[in-house]
């Protein structure tokens, strides 16, 4: 069975805090040697569903704020409301096929699943943990992210978190071949992780002087 490669977590315009172009994301796509693209913007799925049409294969996700720390749906075909309950949205990603992947989850800076993550593990409510977050500038938190992983014996994902055109590819899988949610899962058993820290770019442009 062929490998493809894998960044299972980025944002386009459509999260609101992003400037990647879906036209920027196909092209940066191909150049870095991506195969599928797990768009996960916030709160939001319609760009992941339009770029299916652009030429780049797409697992159509979602970011989604809860009050416990951001959740990313994967495989999804309809968007998650936000603000829910994590429990809730766990429950509105499964009743679609979904898969429950948790990003960043001990990042101090940003949204984390965090404190709550160990509960949901051992309650069975998540499928995949980020443990390579190409945001993440301390290892040790992904390493953090890795141990908890193994620890409930739950797969791995990485991601660039990219919100720019530069950041496409900087965090990955290399791993076999897939077919939907069940036999992604089954593949990430054998999945390499391929990484790099990348920092964001700057968000807003600097303004002009008065």
């Amino acid at each position: 069975m062929r490998a493809v490669r894998v960044d299972c977590h980025l944002h386009t315009v459509a999260s609101g805090d992003a400037v990647l172009t879906l036209e920027q994301l196909v092209g940066r796509a191909r150049r870095a040697g991506l195969d599928v693209v797990c768009i996960t913007d916030h709160n939001e799925i319609s760009a992941a569903v339009a770029a299916r049409d652009l030429g780049v294969r797409v697992v159509v996700g979602e970011e989604i704020r809860t009050p416990d720390g951001d959740v990313i749906g994967l495989f999804l075909t309809e968007r998650v409301p936000y603000v829910l309950p994590v429990d809730e949205v766990v429950a509105l990603i499964r009743a679609q096929g979904g898969l429950v992947y948790a990003p960043h989850p001990f990042d101090q800076i940003r949204h984390s699943l965090g404190p709550v993550l160990p509960r949901l593990c051992a309650e069975g409510a998540v499928d995949i943990i980020e443990v390579f977050n190409a945001k993440i500038a301390d290892q040790a938190l992904n390493d953090r992210a890795a141990a908890l992983a193994a620890e409930y014996a739950l797969p791995g994902g990485a991601g660039s978190d990219a919100h720019d055109a530069a950041g496409v590819g900087a965090a990955y899988l290399e791993m076999p071949d897939f077919d939907g949610p069940a036999s992604f899962l089954a593949a990430l058993t054998r999945a390499r992780v391929v990484g790099e820290f990348r920092d964001h770019a700057p968000r807003y442009g600097s303004r002009p002087a008065s």
